[in-house]
């Protein structure tokens, strides 16, 4: 393939089919980015739930030994 071969097939104007495969495959990145997001967000959330377990327990056994 010549270089102009290769220049007219980079900036000819894609097809509709074309258009709605590229913004498929994006909205998939963005669903995947999102549930990663997700992931972490229930990961820090059972975190701090744990946290506050330790701390309450903490409090009530120092509440009975004072």
């Amino acid at each position: 393939m010549t270089i102009t071969q290769q220049l007219k097939r980079i900036i000819r104007r894609l097809t509709p089919a074309e258009m709605a495969a590229a913004e498929l495959a994006d909205a998939e990145l963005h669903r995947l980015e999102a549930q990663t997001a997700v992931e972490y967000a229930s990961s820090v959330v059972s975190y701090e739930d744990a946290r506050i377990k330790r701390l309450r327990k903490f409090l009530a056994d120092q509440e009975k030994t004072a």
